[in-house]
Formats: structure tokens, C-alpha cells, sequence
């Protein structure tokens, strides 16, 4: 079992110390889970599984994930936590290095106390969430409800004070069972305050955003090989992905394949960022929006390009070159600094000039990081009039402004071009996205 301990480069003595605890409990507990007798079955409510050994994310060095792990023990202590339960994908996976759980309907969980660093997750999943945790995980069964709150309640003992949870998160349901299970212990928000610390990213982060993004120039290039005329969406798309997923398995051989996704949109289609793809076949003539996201245990970059195939209408050049425009101008209010809802109120005058802002669509840019689709936001850090949050070195942002005009109306379509930027140390801010922008590269004759 220990074998694993070996395969952890840099972990700490507390670490080794846990996964040798958890390989003995797994010892003692085997028997108890193996049994054949129905009732000693029925009752386990919990157990450990610690399969095989265990697996770097792929990603992040162990001390990366340590130093998370260590400012939000600070904070826990600065608050008088005493502990923090977090529930949500994103949060899991940023305070564990990697480990990108899928629920189907099941809670999970990651349990941070002055001395624990736990998970817990479904019988379901084996024992793949210890294999990618950095320490402890412990299992909850089916066959009782509510033996994931007996989980938490078996780690935590007899802790008493202020445990940070996610209100963001945690449903209704779900902090009246911890109230109901965790008797003198108040629950507190911390979904805020730790949104704020991955808000800014470590050099390790960085590097694996950048690869990312030029995973996303790659599955782009792919899309434009894949297109043409009666070429139905979804293969194009399918294109994409397949090229996004080949060139990660190479860049983190050790990582897991999951959520790689390209929205390939065409026509009316494209009106939405986040319409699905179709079984609709392009046409000469059409707009079209090419979405590609290469997920990488569980962190996000994207690309989006507005392409036209073969030709592009007077009427459709006009938007594009106006949505271009306003583009361009927001890459120049990128810097340290930068006010997020100043940037939103300058490029809305311009919009405005170009009698484009009432096609509006949504903010002109975010955050990136440990987040996708279906999980995370951190919504402090995005270019919109309600947002006051100041630009700071090591924030990782995007400028993406999208106009739609309805159907029916000369250029009818929706524009959006997403290009993401880094703000270093120095004050500089280098765009890391490599894919072209606008008429002169993206009308493709095929």
C-alpha cells in the first residue's frame, strides 16, 4: 500500500503520515467492509479504500498545493474557523491539486481542519478520489441516507466553533443536515473569501493556463480544417475535440481526459455563447462562432472566434469589424490598476457610438482557473458595470465582447471574439492567446 508514498514528489511529513494512517485503517476496516453478513453490510456507514497508490494530479507540485492549503489555514485561524467543509467541484479541486469529482447526484466533499485535509466521496467512485487526493479520503455508502453528514460528523468528532462552508453552494437541504448532524458547531460562509484567493494565480497556475490556451489555438485550427460547406456541426466539433484531448493526454500524461468540449456554432445558431451544438450543416455565407475548451483537471481556458465560410456580407462585415473594434479597445484597458466596472462603462460608450450596444450580450470578459461549464465562477473578477474589483499582477483575464443581431436583420448573427491576457509582476500584460482575429485571417474559402 505505502508503495504509493514514493510516487508523491515533495510531500510533507504530515502528508506521509496520513497515507500511512489511511493504508493501516484500510487494514483494519477490509473485514468489516467484505463481510457477507447482511446486517454488518447494511450498517458501514463509512470506510476507507485507499486502491492502488497514489497519482500526482498531473498538474501542480505537492508544495503548489501545500501553499494553498496553508493560506487557508491562515485565514481559517485569522477568522476562528475550525474548520472549513467544501462541497462544490471547484473548490475541491483547487484545495486538492486536481481532483475533479463527478457527482450524479451525490454530495462530496473536502474536509479542512488545523490538522485534516480529507475528501469524501460515494462507495461509487472506488478508490479513485484517494488515489487523487493529496492526503485522506474517506468513503460514504448508499445504503443509509445521509451517511455522507455521518462522514463528515466521523471526521470532525467533537469539534466544537465556526466551520466554513460554501453558501453558494450548499443547498438548503443540506445546511439543515449539517446543523442537524454537526450539534455546537455554527456554520459560516467562506465561499467569498477563498473565491478572492483564487482569484490570483501562482506561477504553476500560469503555466498551465498558457498551455491550455494554446491547446485552444490548436482545437481551433482543427475546427477550420474540418469545415465546409454541408459539414454538419457536431463533426466539426467533433474535430476539435478530438485534437484538444490528444494533444493534453500528451502536455500531462499523468492527468485525467474529462469535459474536453468544442460549441461550434453556425447561423441563427450562433446568437447564444452557450448553445449546443447541431445536427445543422453549414452553409457558404454563413457566420459562424467556434467555441473550444480544453478542460485540464478541471481548470478553463477557451478560445472563441467569429469565422465566415467562403463570404461575408457587407451588412455582417460592418457588425464584425464594429464588435472587433471594441475588442481591440478593451485588450488596451487590460492593466494593473483597471477597475473591472471602468473598463465595462468605456467600452459601453463605444458600443454606443457604433449603434452596437443595444446587441449587447453579456460582460466583456472574466477570471480563469478552476472552473467550467457546470461548476465555479469567480464572479469578483468580471469586466461588468456591477463589478469594482481592481486589477492586481497574476490575475488571469479574458476580453470577450459579443454582440447578436436578431434574425431577420441585416448581419444577422451573434459576434464574439475571446482572447485571454495575464497581468505579470511588472505590470505588463501579455496576451497568450495565438489565434488570429477578423476578416483579414477568418473568412475561409473552401
Amino acid at each position: 500500500m505505502l508503495a504509493g508514498v514514493s510516487r508523491c514528489s515533495g510531500v510533507s511529513e504530515r502528508a506521509r503520515g496520513v497515507v500511512a494512517a489511511t493504508a493501516a485503517a484500510w487494514q483494519r476496516c477490509s473485514r468489516c467492509v467484505s463481510s457477507n453478513d447482511v446486517d454488518t453490510f447494511r450498517d458501514t456507514a463509512t470506510m476507507r479504500m485507499p486502491n492502488g497508490v497514489k497519482q500526482s494530479p498531473g498538474l501542480f507540485s505537492a508544495e503548489e498545493v501545500e501553499g494553498r492549503v496553508n493560506r487557508l489555514r491562515h485565514h481559517m485561524e485569522q477568522e476562528g474557523l475550525a474548520a472549513c467543509l467544501f462541497t462544490s467541484i471547484h473548490n475541491v479541486n483547487y484545495y486538492t491539486g486536481g481532483f475533479t469529482y463527478c457527482a450524479f447526484g451525490r454530495p462530496y466533499g473536502l474536509l479542512v481542519t488545523p490538522e485534516k485535509h480529507v475528501t469524501i466521496s460515494a462507495l461509487i467512485d472506488g478508490g479513485q478520489p484517494w488515489r487523487r487526493s493529496p492526503q485522506d479520503n474517506i468513503i460514504y455508502t448508499d445504503w443509509k441516507k445521509d451517511n455522507y453528514f455521518r462522514a463528515v460528523t466521523e471526521e470532525l468528532g467533537t469539534t466544537k466553533g465556526k466551520v466554513g462552508v460554501e453558501e453558494d453552494h450548499l443547498s438548503v437541504e443540506g445546511w439543515a443536515k449539517l446543523q442537524h448532524h454537526l450539534q455546537g458547531a455554527t456554520l459560516t460562509d467562506v465561499s467569498q473569501a477563498v473565491m478572492r484567493m483564487r482569484m490570483i494565480k501562482s506561477k504553476e497556475e500560469i503555466a498551465v493556463l498558457k498551455n491550455s490556451t494554446a491547446t485552444a489555438d490548436l482545437g481551433a485550427w482543427a475546427c477550420v480544417d474540418a469545415l465546409g460547406e454541408g459539414v454538419p456541426e457536431y463533426e466539426v466539433a467533433l474535430a476539435g475535440t478530438q485534437a484538444m484531448v490528444r494533444r493534453i493526454s500528451e502536455l500531462y500524461p499523468d492527468s485525467e481526459l474529462m469535459d474536453i468540449w468544442v460549441w461550434f456554432q453556425s447561423g441563427i445558431n450562433t446568437d447564444g455563447a452557450h448553445n449546443p451544438v447541431t445536427t445543422r450543416r453549414i452553409q457558404k455565407g454563413d457566420i459562424i462562432s467556434c467555441n473550444t475548451f480544453p478542460m485540464i483537471a478541471g481548470y478553463y481556458t477557451s478560445l472563441e472566434r467569429t469565422f465566415f465560410l467562403d463570404h461575408c456580407s457587407d451588412a455582417h462585415l460592418k457588425v464584425w469589424e464594429g464588435n472587433i473594434a471594441v475588442h481591440k479597445r478593451g485588450l488596451e484597458l487590460i492593466r494593473p490598476g483597471a477597475k473591472c466596472s471602468e473598463i465595462a462603462h468605456e467600452l459601453n460608450e463605444l458600443y454606443a457610438q457604433l449603434g452596437l450596444l443595444k446587441y449587447r450580450m453579456f460582460g466583456y470578459g472574466h477570471s480563469f482557473g478552476a472552473m467550467c461549464h457546470y461548476y465555479g465562477r469567480e464572479a469578483d473578477l468580471e469586466l461588468r458595470e456591477d463589478i469594482d474589483t481592481v486589477l492586481q499582477p497574476n490575475m488571469v483575464v479574458s476580453m470577450e465582447p459579443m454582440v447578436t443581431v436578431p434574425e431577420g436583420q441585416p448581419g444577422a448573427g451573434g459576434y464574439r471574439e475571446l482572447t485571454i491576457l495575464v497581468i505579470h509582476d511588472d505590470g505588463s500584460v501579455e496576451n497568450i492567446t495565438g489565434f488570429p482575429v477578423g476578416p483579414n485571417h477568418n473568412i475561409f474559402k473552401k
